[in-house]
């Protein structure tokens, strides 16, 4: 059984990166426009917050997580955007300072969790890595969103692996998600990490395999760039319409990021 502390330390780092991020910005900022539509950075940061507080339920009362969950399916397509209005409707300081305190929260019950716990969530049962990996690639990816509405352009690190990891797992997800029988065989993988190692994933000898840069493909499969704008090549027809459909996060396909220079 793995020893889930190292993804559990770095979704810690990756939470304070972005911490960093919006504390140093004017609060006027806050209530800039990000890529996705309707939420500014209040947004993003009040959903990070209530998805935390969310994971931290499920750690910590399963009886508490199920009426949230409860609450989502009264409201399946609302559920989402609604936490996240109430959250953006805050002052920047006391968002903060709820979001602060929730991920503080659920740092030490993932720590404390006993070894092969798994807890409820929306989709299957989560363990206590894998609870701690979703939340890292939640953060790393609307951190994202954050940092192109503030035009800055973050330092891509290693904790990548962990969101990469994600996006491979979740293949067939994104084929049967829009009602397309997933490839029998494996890909290969094989991507560039920020450190300048390959990771690679699947076969050696796969006939159909994907290359290019692990912040690429990252940025694929949280759907917050389109492929066009990305360093990835396919090789074989399904790992080709893999990169056109790849998704890391549950539920329907999102709509996606239009290529840079697209009109509306």
């Amino acid at each position: 059984m793995a020893d889930p502390t190292p993804v559990i330390d770095d979704l810690r780092a990756e939470s304070e990166d972005l911490d960093r991020l919006v504390a140093a910005s004017d609060p006027d900022r806050w209530r800039l426009a990000t890529p996705a539509p309707r939420w500014t950075i209040a947004h993003q940061i009040a959903h990070l917050a209530w998805t935390d507080h969310s994971a931290l339920l499920a750690v910590t009362d399963a009886e508490a997580f199920q009426g949230l969950v409860e609450g989502a399916l009264k409201a399946p397509e609302t559920f989402v955007d609604d936490g996240a209005d109430a959250g953006a409707a805050l002052a920047p300081e006391e968002l903060l300072g709820r979001w602060r305190e929730g991920r503080t929260a659920l740092d030490r019950a993932l720590r404390a969790a006993p070894a092969g716990a798994r807890f409820p969530w929306y989709g299957p049962p989560m363990s206590t890595a894998s609870m701690a990996t979703g939340r890292l690639m939640e953060t790393w990816a609307h951190g994202q969103d954050v940092a192109d509405a503030l035009g800055v352009e973050r330092e891509p690190t290693d904790r990548l692996r962990h969101v990469v990891r994600i996006g491979v797992r979740a293949r067939d997800f994104a084929f049967g998600a829009r009602g397309i029988t997933p490839p029998a065989g494996e890909f290969r993988l094989e991507l560039r990490s920020p450190s300048g190692d390959v990771w690679t994933y699947g076969p050696g000898d796969a006939p159909q395999r994907v290359t290019g840069s692990a912040l690429d493909f990252c940025l694929l499969v949280t759907q917050r760039a389109h492929r066009a704008d990305l360093a990835l090549d396919a090789v074989g027809p399904d790992a080709d319409r893999w990169l056109d459909i790849a998704q890391a996060f549950a539920g329907p396909p999102g709509e996606g990021r239009a290529p840079k220079g697209a009109t509306a």
